[in-house]
């Protein structure tokens, strides 16, 4: 009598077996595809944020600083990530700019409004012998795509009057509209670039140079001109002066995740510049307020 062996493994089971391992392969030519993918050069970048803008070089000669240069060679430049929604102060909203000089040359306006930027100042005038080359491009482009905008001066208190200066700003881009677009001229008081400090200047010295332009400013174009400065700056080269709270908005530069403490005789910033080298170009800032109050500012109020 002959017997025959049979399989001690159910054939259910093996071709279930078989079913799984062909799975597992499939599965691991897919993670071994994946892989490769990624170790290609450039993948997954779109996904990635662009990197930071290069800040521009450090000014060397007239007319070479920019809306926060001294700032960033004495008090350095964190470059943080994207401030509180809140711009750090508990507004109710804020509205993210930017401010450009001849350094990024003729704008993307299209690039910047697509990532959310709503007002844009634009260097004019430094001192009283230099004019921003790009300015008619950096002023128009702005204005043409939507935003709000206005021009500032790069002050040089050792070179000219406050006066002199402000008269050269407001006749060289800096006048001002009611148009609903333009914001008032910006005065840019800072560290000087180019050598002493404070520029050679007592405190006191200092307070009446910027009273000078202030009051000139405003004699020209009817409105009162935005401070742009650092606390640290402020204290040391006008001794801390309260003189100018009660008139003149306050742009305040401080590359951190908040405003910190402001000058004196100013309760709250109107503007925060917040880095030097933000992802598309320029320096990027906040309005502390909402569109609506940007607007106001914007049509005199």
């Amino acid at each position: 009598m002959s017997s025959s062996r049979t399989s001690s493994t159910p054939i259910g089971t093996s071709r279930r077996r078989r079913g799984v391992a062909a799975v597992l392969g499939t599965l691991t030519a897919l993670l071994s595809a994946l892989a490769l993918v990624l170790t290609l050069p450039g993948a997954a970048s779109a996904a990635e944020p662009p990197p930071p803008a290069p800040a521009p070089p450090e000014p060397e000669k007239p007319g070479d600083a920019w809306m926060g240069a001294g700032v960033r060679m004495h008090e350095g430049d964190d470059t943080p990530g994207t401030p509180p929604a809140d711009g750090g102060k508990g507004v109710a909203a804020t509205v993210h700019g930017v401010d450009v000089s001849s350094h990024q040359g003729n704008v993307n306006w299209k690039g910047l409004w697509d990532s959310g930027v709503r007002f844009a100042y634009v260097k004019a005038t430094e001192g009283t012998g230099y004019k921003n080359p790009y300015f008619t491009q950096q002023y128009n482009g702005s204005y043409n795509i939507g935003m709000i905008r206005g021009a500032y001066h790069f002050a040089l208190p050792n070179s000219s009057s406050g006066a002199a200066q402000a008269k050269y700003f407001a006749s060289n881009g800096g006048g001002w509209s009611k148009d609903g677009k333009t914001l008032p001229g910006v005065l840019d008081i800072e560290y000087n670039p180019y050598g002493s400090t404070c520029y050679g200047l007592s405190a006191g010295a200092m307070v009446n140079w910027i009273k000078d332009f202030t009051s000139t400013y405003k004699a020209q174009t009817g409105r009162d001109a935005v401070i742009y400065t650092s606390t640290s700056w402020w204290k040391q080269c006008t001794g801390n002066s309260g003189a100018f709270g009660s008139t003149n908005p306050l742009w305040v530069a401080r590359y951190a995740s908040g405003p910190g403490e402001l000058p004196a005789g100013w309760g709250f910033y109107t503007f925060w510049q917040y880095t030097s080298s933000g992802p598309i170009v320029g320096d990027h800032n906040y309005f502390n307020g909402s569109m609506d109050r940007l607007k106001v500012l914007a049509n005199g109020g």
